[in-house]
């Protein structure tokens, strides 16, 4: 089975303000215009819980799928668009309503190319628990379905996913709106890149003892302590082309040497998504 992604024809331009119409909170009236978070760079504040450190600002655009995930003016994580309905975040992200925001480079200046969709309907996989003390890390992914497709232009566009792993040394990329600095917290205004590499299972369980499975991959922050961080989670982590892992977990304070961040396998998890999205 080959990697998928569904991409209609793509629009040359970006879509201006392209927003889903906001159903109202508890019964307040509907406040036209757009978000709040577009109206200040920090506004509200960061909610995700693992883990950009030292990376640096993306090329404006060049990762099409990533997208964000608030409550509000709250950052709550980051999510990978992999279908124009569909994203993938990690399942400790769970909320019962999200305002997802696709196409953004700055939080707090728009260029044109942001669209905003709402998001009601949440399916973890199955086997994720999160009611386990500290948390239990396994299974931990997630579809989130949008209320309406997102408009795919060359600012916002899924990503491929694979059923092939990638092999320990490949080198890939994290990317999101998460902390710039551990353990105080320090929220960048444009999108965070950083190049990692994929260390060895066994390297990874030497880091976390008892901790690790096979559906879960590390990538190394031993370069210049390279890590994904708060506001992060439930972001991608591409290689190759295609999404490989979400950023899940990791050391807390991000970036510490010798322990690398851990991402949820994405290629084992294929037939799962497939089957999700057929019957929803």
């Amino acid at each position: 089975m080959e990697g998928f992604h569904l991409i209609p024809s793509l629009s040359i331009q970006c879509v201006l303000q392209d927003y889903d119409p906001l159903p109202p909170i508890s019964g307040s009236p509907l406040t036209p215009g757009p978000p709040l978070w577009l109206l200040h760079p920090l506004l509200g504040h960061v909610g995700g819980e693992t883990r950009i450190i030292k990376g640096y600002e993306c090329p404006p655009h060049s990762q099409p799928w990533q997208a964000a995930l608030f409550q509000k003016t709250r950052l709550l994580c980051g999510a990978t668009l992999i279908a124009p309905r569909w994203l993938l975040t990690a399942a400790h992200c769970r909320k019962p309503r999200y305002v997802v925001h696709l196409g953004a480079h700055s939080l707090g200046r728009q260029d044109g190319c942001e669209q905003t969709r709402t998001a009601t309907k949440s399916f973890p996989h199955p086997d994720f628990n999160n009611s386990l003390p500290n948390k239990d890390h396994r299974n931990d992914i997630m579809l989130v379905k949008m209320v309406t497709p997102a408009h795919l232009t060359w600012a916002v566009r899924p990503l491929t996913v694979s059923p092939r792993c990638v092999p320990a040394g490949a080198n890939c990329l994290i990317s999101g709106w998460g902390t710039m600095s551990s353990p105080q917290l320090h929220l960048p205004h444009t999108l965070r890149c950083a190049n990692v590499t994929i260390i060895k299972h066994r390297e990874c369980e030497d880091a976390y003892p008892g901790n690790i499975t096979d559906t879960m991959v590390c990538a190394s922050v031993r370069k210049e302590g390279k890590d994904s961080c708060q506001g992060d989670s439930g972001g991608p982590l591409v290689c190759n082309g295609s999404l490989q892992g979400i950023i899940s977990w990791g050391q807390d304070p991000c970036a510490v040497s010798k322990k690398p961040g851990v991402y949820t396998k994405v290629c084992k998890y294929v037939d799962w998504i497939q089957k999700t999205m057929e019957n929803n």
